[in-house]
């Protein structure tokens, strides 16, 4: 058994002094005081029951004990750091490629911005895409198969014991009708003018389904859903193709508007999406993840001045 009083700082400042042979400058090199790196070379000495150096005057002189403890402790904390850089690459923490996960709808702006902020920050970083719903990606982050994830947490049940949550932004639901559409009403949708038309939907799991299931509910009815696609887009081209209605995130405003016609919906079926950045709070350290959150906010902050 190694005495406790042998530790892993305890050899770091052994070396530190070794190299100097002067408390005060290895006190300074370690950001430490002099008492506290006397102590540790004393009690380095008690764990190995025998002396490393002799006093002269103020200076401590190695002996021979200690030139051999300089050779197997340069080795070992050598090894400790190899060992400490390779669990961290097994655990993803410090590695060249981040996994992110993200709704189809935040590749229009969102992410690319992120990106472009990201490489910024760190410019050997590779990033990885998932795309899925938000079900979906907050499984896959639990099992650990993404790093993070941006998804809506407003419709989703997000752990905050074992995850961290960055709001980056809002998102206000529109209803989207084909362009060829007569619309009776101006100003705001009112759902239940629209109970004889067909919609398309999002399938379980998305973001704007909860949304979706939440604002007819309110409307009393069940809409006619003629088909569910799996991507935003998708969903988006078959409004555009006159196939049905369907509710979407005002964040698609900008690539839609002149294909499809957008009213928000009237204050009784009002609703708001809260887009997060969502990572593992074991992770809060990870340097890649500590830029990622710091891009974050300073998109959130950009969010709020528009």
């Amino acid at each position: 058994m190694i005495d406790s009083e042998i530790t892993f700082r305890k050899l770091e400042i052994f070396l530190a002094y070794m190299e100097k042979q002067n408390i005060t400058r290895a006190a300074e090199q370690l950001g430490l005081s002099s008492v506290s790196v006397h102590r540790a070379l004393h009690s380095l000495e008690e764990g190995l029951r025998c002396p490393l150096f002799i006093h002269r005057g103020r200076n401590l002189l190695p002996l021979p004990a200690a030139e051999a403890l300089l050779e197997h402790a340069t080795q070992v904390i050598e090894q400790m750091e190899h060992g400490i850089q390779a669990t961290q690459r097994a655990a993803g923490f410090g590695d060249k490629r981040l996994k992110v996960g993200t709704l189809y709808s935040l590749t229009l702006e969102t992410i690319p911005r992120l990106i472009m902020g990201l490489k910024l920050r760190r410019p050997e970083l590779e990033l990885e895409l998932v795309m899925g719903s938000n079900s979906d990606l907050l499984h896959k982050l639990e099992d650990g198969q993404l790093d993070a994830i941006l998804i809506s947490t407003s419709d989703s049940s997000v752990d905050a014991q074992r995850y961290d949550q960055l709001p980056l932004f809002q998102d206000d639901i529109f209803l989207a009708a084909p362009a060829s559409a007569e619309l009776a009403c101006e100003g705001t949708a009112d759902l239940r003018d629209f109970k004889k038309k067909k919609f398309v939907s999002l399938a379980e799991g998305f973001a704007t389904y909860h949304g979706f299931q939440e604002a007819f509910q309110i409307a009393g009815f069940e809409p006619d859903i003629v088909t569910r696609v799996n991507d935003i887009f998708s969903m988006l081209s078959l409004v555009q193709a006159g196939v049905g209605y369907t509710l979407i995130p005002g964040r698609m405003k900008g690539v839609y508007e002149n294909t499809v016609k957008l009213l928000p919906l009237a204050e009784a079926y009002q609703m708001r999406q809260t887009i997060s950045l969502v990572f593992p709070h074991s992770r809060e350290h990870d340097p890649n993840l500590l830029a990622l959150a710091a891009e974050s906010r300073m998109y959130a902050l950009a969010s709020r001045k528009r």
